[in-house]
């Protein structure tokens, strides 16, 4: 049986994680190890995992970097199989366990599961032990059954809210860029990165995640700065911009104007 290591990043959101935590607890597989990436937060002390604490100083979080150093941590541990969480997700009965399957049989596939968001919780919190009357995943992913595997020819639909990966395929593809920081650009990169170095996506329908309600921002304004210098990244690295509709909804804001090719700020922003 292949060793499991979950990995987590995190900056608050202290009580999404020991829900997290909680949910792995009510698993059908307990990940041999738990890896916790604290950026910036030296409050987060989770007796259930190994807490690497990462200092910046930046008002940037260094996103990538931070998921690149819990899977350094993770093999370190011994870990064949990598299991990356956001700190929102919390993990559906099977999710350890189908992942750590998929994984061992194609182990050269970098595998994602179904995400279901979840409305504002009760007064009481999720029933932990009944997320699976909640699901609903995103319409804009492939859901496939619980028991189903499906191909993913379209790596820009790569998110890393929830993903598993052997550990020769995550050494192989490099772990993330660590030219992104802050908020965006980084997913799309590693999606292309898994094709680039001879690697393949898929969907495991088991694998199911439950992101825990927190307020959004649409289009996300405080993150225009991040978005465009990322942008700017990804277009050097692949040739072409992404997060374009994001772009778009600031260019009607007036916020931002293509020049050349090149997304910016407007003087009047």
């Amino acid at each position: 049986m292949s060793t499991v290591a979950t990995v987590t990043i995190a900056h608050g959101r202290h009580g999404h994680l020991a829900n997290q935590a909680a949910s792995l607890d009510l698993g059908t597989r307990q990940p041999e190890h738990r890896v916790v990436v604290a950026m910036d937060d030296p409050r987060i002390d989770l007796r259930s995992a190994h807490v690497v604490h990462l200092r910046t100083g930046s008002a940037e979080l260094p996103l990538a970097a931070a998921r690149n150093l819990g899977a350094e941590r993770a093999l370190d541990l011994g870990a064949e199989v990598l299991v990356f969480l956001d700190v929102d997700c919390l993990a559906g009965p099977r999710l350890v366990e189908d992942y750590a399957l998929a994984v061992s049989e194609e182990p050269d596939v970098v595998w994602s599961g179904p995400v279901t968001y979840l409305p504002p919780p009760p007064a009481h919190g999720y029933d932990l032990a009944a997320l699976e009357q909640e699901d609903d995943p995103h319409h804009g992913r492939p859901a496939p059954r619980p028991g189903e595997r499906v191909p993913n020819p379209r790596p820009e639909l790569f998110w890393s809210l929830s993903f598993a990966v052997a550990h020769d395929t995550w050494s192989r593809i490099g772990g993330f860029c660590e030219e992104y920081t802050g908020y965006g650009g980084e997913d799309t990169d590693f999606g292309r990165l898994v094709e680039a170095r001879g690697a393949r996506h898929g969907w495991v329908g088991g694998a199911r995640a439950y992101h825990q309600h927190h307020d959004v921002e649409s289009p996300p304004v405080r993150h225009l700065d991040a978005i465009l210098r990322n942008g700017a990244v990804f277009n050097d690295r692949w040739g072409e911009w992404p997060m374009t509709s994001w772009l778009h909804e600031f260019a009607d804001m007036g916020l931002v104007e293509c020049c050349d090719g090149h997304w910016q700020r407007t003087d009047s922003a």
